[in-house]
């Protein structure tokens, strides 16, 4: 396949071979923390799924952090590679990787240190409080491989090879949830078993990956003059630090928003924990989109065919109508069986009303959270991130605000009523931005 091929094949054409990876790809990713909590949930109990849940809110922020560490990667690796300059291309990559590096180690010790204590103030159930903690402890260990993962896969991602990363998240997959059955089925390891098997799995990919990456910078070795080099961490700074402030941003305000969801108990907590679950999954399409949008700019943008970029956006966006048509109808009459998925038969009423009742909702509002992942998606492979920024603060800002006043007098419900507010709000915003065609200037 033409390396390039972003740049020179037809654009619903490039953007399928760069999309279609990811998303089965991720879609991996998202099926084994699904299994992990599937398993936890019937073979252990809903506390432990509830514990999990608990913990995810918390260890999102550090995901977050890493997703957005990648964009910044991508977009400035993607421009190189857009523009030809192989010299610069090869020294952002491996820029990126001792940077994050580096950042992984010291954020794993904080986490290690204080993960209890911020579980305590996110005021945990406190008949699950040791599950949650026990697992947090393990995933702050692993923290490095989850970074050097993400970071490995946003530069195979920004050479046009996103089936390096689909390989070995299949493969990463399987075993994760081959090991979360041997330890939490076998060896009764509760969720600290699935916190293991992650911490195995990932361990395993980030060793695999960085072999298949070095392969893969040797046709690139005549070069590289420098690992890092500052004025390549400069440039992927402009990117990253907006993209990792609006992503660490949404997620602690999603924290503020799990803390509403802990209050209400560990029943309700379960039942949102699995919706979450569910959720992760049916944004893997939106959001692999929105990072196809994001390189295919940046690679447009280098090469100098901005019409192209244009033409690429209209056409990311019929692919989101299709998969939020789908989604929609998958949710809307198979809830109940989703749901069951991760409570068994034990599962409470509490928990099964709380699920299904999220899902019913928000089946509708998919469409929203594509289109809204499209446009910003433009604009940070565009590197215009001051609208970027702007509209997903405004879209976090609401759907807190809406979370934290009206929950505690109109019940749970309002958690979830918020979100498509915000993200009504936030597409508003980046579309207008759009318009303006200031994003050509990159």
């Amino acid at each position: 396949m033409d390396k390039e091929y972003l740049i020179n094949n037809k654009p619903a054409r490039a953007l399928a071979l760069f999309t279609l990876p990811m998303i089965i790809g991720n879609l991996f990713q998202q099926f084994y923390t699904m299994a992990d909590s599937i398993i936890v949930g019937r073979f252990v109990s809903e506390d432990a799924l509830a514990a999990i849940g608990a913990s995810y809110s918390f260890t999102n922020v550090f995901i977050c952090i890493a997703i957005g560490g990648g964009v910044g990667a991508t977009v400035i690796t993607s421009h190189y590679l857009g523009a030809g300059n192989y010299k610069k291309m090869i020294q952002s990559a491996s820029t990126a990787l001792i940077s994050f590096l580096l950042l992984s180690v010291v954020l794993a010790a904080l986490g290690l240190i204080f993960g209890r204590t911020f579980m305590i103030y996110l005021n945990t159930p406190e008949n699950i409080l040791d599950m949650a903690s026990d697992y947090l402890a393990i995933y702050f260990w692993g923290l490095p491989f989850l970074f050097m993962y993400n970071i490995i896969s946003a530069i195979f991602n920004a050479i046009g090879k996103s089936r390096i990363p689909l390989y070995l998240l299949i493969f990463s997959s399987l075993f994760n949830i081959g090991l979360s059955v041997f330890m939490v089925y076998y060896m009764e390891l509760g969720v600290k078993g699935a916190a293991w098997a992650t911490f195995i799995a990932q361990g395993v990919s980030v060793v695999l990956s960085f072999i298949l990456l070095i392969q893969e910078f040797k046709k690139y070795s005549s070069y590289l003059e420098t690992a890092f080099d500052t004025s390549a961490l400069t440039e992927m700074s402009k990117v990253a630090l907006p993209s990792i402030l609006q992503q660490s941003t949404v997620a602690i305000g999603m924290l503020l928003v799990q803390s509403v969801v802990n209050s209400f108990g560990s029943e309700v907590l379960a039942g949102f924990s699995s919706a979450m679950r569910v959720e992760s999954i049916c944004i893997v399409p939106m959001a692999a989109i929105g990072n196809a949008m994001s390189s295919y700019t940046a690679q447009n943008l280098g090469a100098g065919k901005q019409d192209r970029v244009r033409k690429g956006y209209h056409v990311v966006n019929g692919y989101i109508l299709l998969f939020a048509v789908v989604i929609c109808i998958i949710l809307e009459n198979f809830h109940t069986p989703i749901v069951g998925l991760f409570l068994g038969s034990g599962g409470t009423h509490l928990a099964f009303q709380t699920g299904t009742g999220y899902l019913r909702f928000m089946g509708f509002f998919y469409i929203l959270l594509g289109l809204k992942m499209s446009t910003d998606g433009l604009l940070r492979g565009a590197a215009d991130m001051k609208m970027f920024t702007i509209a997903n603060l405004a879209n976090l800002s609401l759907r807190v605000i809406i979370a934290l006043t009206m929950s505690p007098h109109f019940g749970i419900s309002m958690v979830w009523y918020a979100v498509p507010i915000g993200w009504m709000t936030n597409l508003a915003i980046s579309y207008s931005q759009y318009r303006t065609g200031k994003w050509k200037t990159f």
